[in-house]
């Protein structure tokens, strides 16, 4: 923590004109402190808290959703196990909150979902001697949603889960192994598992994409930045820390291992940004990142975003292409 707090202070700023308009909303935000220039961070159209979090989450069994058969089975959801404790969150769900705070397997643990950059990450909520809880700013940065903790209101850049503003300037949360897939095979892997459900609100069309059609345009909505040289800046990537797999290549290889990591794709799951219904989205497939390790493969932490996400976030990253 000393370390990150050392780097805020040698890399803060003067607050600027942003940082004076967002005060009356901000109180709590130390806007002397940031990583990043603040003129960088805009206004995504909501306002703090307008996209709610998922604070108290409901869920039923795998076995109760599948009778319901209210889940389409190629629909995207990001499932993940922790001390047996398996869980499935729908992207209808995620789109609409962006955040779940939650305990899984007596981890605290935020899972996240921006859709202007496809980027599903989940997150241990737990920093040095606090458990943080998260919200959603209503800023972005570079496309990707702005988070914030409600326990200092620093701001979180959701891609890289770390602190850009505020008296947690520099910390990173720890990324936890989920894979984005779709809801057949998460059903098929944890038939003893849970899914989240809506908690009742009826003002959003759960299942309905209100971002149609987005992921087969050209450029990327409310982003400010370069954009990669060799490959289309909408084209989905497989981000493991700073290495980005082409997608196309993954899915016209199936299989592609590279050092001790192994990538594969299958066929089978929507994409939540195509149709207007999530359900009748295109089929962009199924990827799985694992580590070799001496008791077998090992899930890791990976992201299903856009290479232009991954060139702003990553710029001196690995490209692997062909």
């Amino acid at each position: 923590m000393l370390a990150a707090l050392l780097l805020a202070v040698v890399l803060a700023l003067p607050v600027s004109a942003p940082a004076n308009s967002w005060q009356a909303a901000w109180p709590r935000t130390d806007f002397s402190l940031h990583s990043v220039p603040l003129e960088e961070i805009i206004s995504g159209g909501p306002g703090k808290d307008g996209i709610p979090s998922i604070d108290a989450p409901s869920f039923v069994s795998v076995a109760e959703m599948l009778a319901r058969d209210e889940l389409a089975p190629q629909e995207p959801v990001i499932g993940f196990a922790i001390e047996g404790d398996a869980r499935a969150y729908p992207l209808r769900i995620l789109t609409w909150h962006e955040i779940v705070n939650d305990e899984v397997g007596g981890r605290p643990v935020a899972v996240t979902y921006c859709p202007l950059c496809n980027s599903a990450v989940v997150f241990d909520r737990r920093l040095d001697d606090r458990v943080l809880e998260f919200g959603v700013t209503g800023k972005l940065r570079k496309s990707d949603m702005v988070m914030y903790d409600r326990n200092t209101e620093s701001w979180w850049q959701q891609f890289l889960g770390e602190a850009i503003v505020g008296e947690l300037t520099g910390s990173r949360l720890k990324a936890i192994p989920a894979r984005l897939e779709s809801w057949e095979k998460f059903s098929a892997r944890h038939a003893d598992g849970k899914v989240l459900v809506p908690n009742g609100d009826v003002r959003r069309p759960y299942g309905v994409n209100p971002y149609r059609g987005y992921d087969r345009s050209q450029t990327p909505f409310l982003y400010r930045g370069d954009y990669p040289k060799d490959i289309a800046p909408m084209t989905r990537v497989v981000a493991v820390g700073t290495q980005a797999w082409s997608l196309p290549l993954l899915r016209d290889k199936g299989r592609i291992e590279s050092g001790d990591l192994v990538l594969t794709w299958t066929p089978g799951q929507s994409s939540a940004l195509d149709s207007e219904t999530i359900a009748e989205g295109r089929d962009v497939g199924n990827v799985v990142v694992q580590r070799k390790t001496g008791s077998g493969l090992a899930d890791v932490p990976y992201d299903v975003t856009f290479a232009f996400v991954f060139h702003a976030f990553q710029p001196e990253g690995t490209w692997h292409l062909k």
